[in-house]
């Protein structure tokens, strides 16, 4: 059996390290509870063939470090499943309630949907294991992304930056870098409030066009089964020449890792508003803000799932999601981008501090062992 590589551990976590090894079921999965000071952690369970027990953790401390800056009463935790979610539903579904069987006993980690898997694989997973957010309406739930959840507080952190100067909403050129049920969502909502899509990709390839896509009619493309690229709306580009295509404004929204101190510095944008979760390195972020470029890092920009989640999970309605989702996200965006005024650290110092203290100060209230 292969050797799995263990995450780094401090004093906030992780509590707890899951391998899921099923060969019978052809099940390889992880499970890591990175702290659960604040309450029961909610985190997504992921589905990608490249996905590993490092990845996840540090998806998971950025789960601990998201509630807390949300001011939720949960902690931080994140699962993925090694598998092709190109998958056929059946097979996936075979594979979540397998998941969810091998986690049921784990009633500190409350799971909600992440790439690869949706709203009736949730549902599939919550008769496995018990527990679930992100479920079907018809369940109590409330759908995330079919309301867009996650890209509605991306774009109220873009108006916060925009209050902040860093860019004029208003004709602002935007580059979406994986447009799925986040970017496509941030998209949309972006361009209600004036800005530009001037390029986008998925997984299979990307498309651009400099007087701007027509979103709507690329979400309808994108529903149809198709990739960007062979939108009639755009001409098809290169998914690498994305980083550097002359924009306003940046939205990494699909897999961690995409800005590196390699590509960083081909970026040409004024305002980075992190959809997806580490969607770059401390150091390349570390660059854009010494080149004077605004990084909303992503346990602020992209809450609005998680938020989302916490107010199905306590029985709230959308209505009360997004608005909480506003005030919140609004809110945290402010103290962050202030604070980057005041102190001239970059974005994800000033934000990693105050999350932390609020992580340590539930902390402060555990019982001794």
């Amino acid at each position: 059996m292969a050797m799995v590589e263990l995450p780094e551990v401090d004093r906030f976590g992780p509590e707890q390290v899951i391998v899921v090894n099923d060969p019978a079921a052809h099940l390889l999965g992880y499970l890591v509870v990175d702290n659960l000071a604040a309450g029961p952690a909610i985190g997504g369970l992921r589905m990608a063939t490249d996905v590993s027990v490092v990845e996840v953790a540090r998806l998971a401390r950025a789960m601990t470090l998201k509630n807390a800056a949300a001011g939720l009463p949960h902690g931080g935790a994140k699962a993925g499943i090694v598998a092709d979610p190109g998958l056929p539903f059946e097979e996936k579904v075979r594979l979540v309630r397998a998941f969810g069987r091998a986690i049921r006993d784990v009633v500190g980690y409350i799971p909600g949907p992440d790439m690869g898997l949706n709203e009736p694989l949730m549902a599939h997973l919550r008769d496995a294991c018990g527990r679930a957010v992100g479920l079907p309406a018809v369940l109590g739930g409330i759908p995330l992304d079919v309301l867009g959840a996650t890209g509605y507080g991306v774009a109220i952190a873009a108006e916060v930056a925009a209050e902040r100067g860093a860019v004029q909403l208003a004709g602002a050129r935007v580059v979406v870098q994986g447009f799925g049920s986040v970017g496509s969502h941030a998209a949309r909502f972006l361009v209600q409030r004036g800005a530009v899509v001037v390029a986008a990709s998925d997984s299979r390839g990307a498309v651009a066009n400099d007087e701007g896509l027509d979103i709507e009619a690329l979400v309808a493309h994108k529903a149809t089964g198709e990739t960007v690229s062979t939108f009639a709306g755009g001409s098809p580009v290169a998914p690498e020449d994305l980083v550097g295509w002359p924009c306003d404004i940046w939205v990494p929204a699909a897999r961690p890792d995409v800005l590196t101190v390699e590509n960083v510095s081909d970026l040409r944008a004024r305002l980075v508003l992190e959809g997806a979760n580490i969607p770059a390195s401390r150091e390349a972020e570390e660059r854009l803000h010494a080149g004077g470029v605004v990084v909303v890092p992503d346990f602020v920009a992209n809450a609005g799932g998680v938020i989302c989640a916490a107010v199905e999970y306590a029985g709230g309605t959308s209505v009360q999601a997004f608005a909480t989702i506003e005030d919140k996200i609004r809110t945290n965006t402010r103290l962050v981008l202030d604070g980057v005024a005041e102190s001239g650290e970059p974005p994800r110092r000033v934000a990693e501090r105050i999350a932390e203290q609020r992580v340590e100060e539930a902390m402060s209230y555990r019982a001794a062992p």
